[in-house]
């Protein structure tokens, strides 16, 4: 079987780690591009090469794609920035096409998310929604093939709300998300890039198999977490933006639990399913199993 290589950023997150795993898995050649090499060593593969460098110097995005037959974009912006500072989504997505076009790069995959659809809905305006649509719009104007990855909820998420003994939520969720796990996720990401034509498109919407509201899911969750008696606490989203005024963290949770709470999600994976396999991994058993 020939070699396939495949550059990966942002590889050492909660939603790089399971893709990383299932590139691997899949026989993928990973080369990921590191800030901290220590820190990606204890949380990657051992066969996993390893750049340092990040996405502000060409020259070293330039190592990270040498020999690479694709490229995988886990990126994220910074939340405690702004829109007029320095962002991966943008200035960094621009530094990694312009190195992938000079390389001929195959093809291009990046996570953007379904609930990003919230932008101009209700009046909802925010600089994040527009920076990530606006990604998408540079990866499709690059003229490298793509597979660009529009995910619902990640299971992943909800462990992130514990603190202590108490899991916090706000928000009045007014439609169901499918939740995936990250596991099923990054199979379908290594099967993407297994299975579609080289001069093909895709765009995936990517669903786990069952729906439930934000309130739902963080009941499931408490009620099969094994590690310790969960209590939740729910947090008006008011006195989020209260916060928000304060801290541009506080600021990004309000905005992204609003656009969560009210995106009409429907369900759309089915054409995913039939080409990239349906996921299996429940909400009950990922509460259950989490390590």
């Amino acid at each position: 079987m020939k070699e396939r290589n495949i550059a990966f950023i942002g590889a050492t997150g909660n939603l790089g780690r399971p893709v990383v795993n299932a590139l691997v898995n899949h026989g993928f050649q990973v080369t990921a591009l590191v800030r901290n090499v220590d820190k990606a060593k204890r949380l990657l593969p051992g066969a996993v090469h390893l750049v340092k460098g990040d996405l502000k110097n060409l020259l070293e995005i330039e190592q990270a794609l040498e020999g690479a037959d694709y490229l995988y974009l886990n990126l994220s912006p910074d939340k405690k920035s702004g829109p007029k500072g320095w962002q991966a989504e943008r200035e960094g997505l621009a530094n990694a096409l312009a190195i992938a076009k000079k390389h001929r790069i195959q093809r291009v995959g990046y996570i953007a998310s379904i609930v990003q659809r919230y932008q101009g809905m209700n009046d909802f305006d925010w600089w994040v929604f527009e920076m990530k649509n606006l990604a998408v719009d540079k990866i499709k104007e690059s003229g490298l093939p793509y597979a660009i990855f529009y995910p619902s909820n990640f299971m992943e998420t909800l462990p992130t709300t514990i603190q202590g003994n108490k899991m916090i939520f706000a928000g009045k969720p007014q439609h169901k998300n499918w939740w995936i796990a990250g596991q099923d996720y990054g199979k379908q990401v290594a099967k993407a890039f297994e299975i579609i034509p080289p001069d093909e498109n895709r765009d995936y919407i990517i669903q786990g198999p069952e729906p439930y509201d934000f309130h739902e899911a963080n009941k499931i969750f408490m009620q099969h977490y094994a590690r310790q008696q969960l209590k939740s606490i729910k947090m008006p989203l008011w006195a989020i933006r209260f916060l928000g005024i304060f801290s541009k963290e506080a600021n990004y949770g309000a905005h992204i639990i609003e656009a969560i709470d009210k995106y009409p999600e429907q369900f759309e994976a089915q054409p995913t399913w039939a080409e990239l396999g349906k996921p299996k991994t429940t909400l009950e058993e990922f509460s259950r199993n989490i390590k």
